[in-house]
């Protein structure tokens, strides 16, 4: 009774040590090979007729050498070593997708909102030429467009800068303030008299302090623009990066031991335990745990600059601010036509004046608000506003 009620006891033990193992683990007091070659074939790995029907001996195993019987051949090796690659590659595409999505994401908004403003501030600046400047709106046209594009090219990485793209842009419409605004009872400029307005527009300063002031405002703006453009294309390079990592052979070796080499056995089912796999991973991955430390510097540089735009660079204020600044350089030139028309008669020489002689008066007729009356620079506007 007492031996019995002892058996009793240690029963449940082995119905749970038997219950623990593994399908496959018997597989070889049974000698046969099916659930390896089962295995074999759902994951992919290679040719069926490469894994033996019974276990046996293979002496030219590098990876997963036994003593006992093997279900593994060269040939199956092989195709492990080609199948772990594979496996963690996709792997790690998987973990990589949702952030990749992220940042595409983010980069896609951000291009989208970004063309949208600066649609809409040329958009803003034509309607400008067409109220207030009307007999130069036709010829503004150009270098309006001209000078959008450029912006736009620049934050998306073009070699150029939005200083050369602002003095461009005043360059260009300087022939044609000075012709129908200035002097809009003069013929049409010859092109030898518009190319030497447009080389000393610098010198003659035509548009006072404005047109530096533009292009300092849109420098700050479109520099953190710029570098959000780049960090997130950036964020892109090095997660595509990761995902091709090289791997070693001793890398490989291990993935092969830590995966496969327990099928060798019978053992298809059996896992290994949690600090054998950190051990591998991290010997495969060395190199790329280098990056943790600046991928955290980048993603805290991404704030930064958000914050930088959303502050005193606000990239929207200073898009839908491109009118009204350049309204300022215009109405500068109009109040010192004078002296600007005397400057640029001692550097390029009088024009020949047309028959058809506009009176002065025609001025107001060409530069007027939609209202009719004169238009005044932003900054009076603004006060008569308090």
């Amino acid at each position: 009774m007492a031996h019995h009620s002892s058996a009793l006891r240690v029963l449940p033990l082995w119905i749970v040590l038997a219950a623990s193992m593994p399908a496959g683990f018997f597989s070889l007091k049974s000698p046969s090979c099916h659930e390896v070659k089962t295995a074999f074939q759902q994951r992919q790995i290679g040719l069926l007729k490469w894994v033996p029907d019974v276990p046996g001996t293979e002496e030219d195993l590098s990876i997963c050498q036994h003593k006992e019987p093997t279900c593994c051949t060269r040939k199956m090796e092989d195709s492990y070593q080609l199948a772990v690659r594979r496996e963690t590659i996709e792997k790690i595409q998987a973990l990589s997708m949702e952030i990749k999505y992220h940042i595409a994401k983010n980069a896609q908004s951000f291009q989208d909102a970004f063309q949208s403003l600066i649609q809409f501030a040329k958009n803003h600046t034509t309607s400008l030429f067409e109220t207030a400047y009307r007999a130069m709106a036709h010829e503004a046209t150009g270098p309006t467009a001209e000078f959008f594009t450029d912006i736009s090219l620049y934050i998306f990485g073009s070699n150029g800068s939005v200083e050369a793209a602002v003095q461009h842009f005043y360059n260009n419409i300087f022939p044609s303030v000075y012709n129908r605004l200035l002097n809009p009872g003069i013929t049409q400029l010859s092109m030898e008299f518009t190319e030497c307005l447009r080389m000393t527009r610098p010198s003659v300063n035509p548009f006072g302090p404005h047109s530096q002031a533009l292009a300092q405002n849109l420098s700050r703006s479109l520099n953190a623009a710029r570098s959000l453009s780049e960090a997130l294309s950036l964020g892109m390079e090095v997660i595509n990066i990761t995902e091709h990592v090289s791997f070693t052979r001793d890398c490989i070796q291990g993935l092969v031991k830590m995966h496969y080499c327990s099928h060798c056995q019978g053992l298809t089912l059996i896992k290994p335990c949690a600090n054998y796999c950190l051990n591998i991973v991290q010997g495969c991955f060395m190199g790329l745990t280098e990056l943790d430390h600046p991928w955290r510097d980048y993603i805290f540089s991404l704030k930064e600059v958000t914050n930088v735009m959303a502050g005193a660079h606000d990239l929207e204020f200073d898009l839908l601010g491109i009118q009204s600044q350049m309204n300022d350089s215009i109405f500068y030139a109009l109040q010192n036509g004078p002296r600007i028309t005397a400057t640029v008669n001692k550097v390029c020489g009088a024009p020949a004046e047309t028959d058809t002689y506009l009176p002065t008066e025609s001025l107001a007729a060409h530069v007027t608000t939609p209202t009719g009356k004169p238009l005044a620079p932003s900054g009076e506007l603004s006060q008569k506003r308090r």
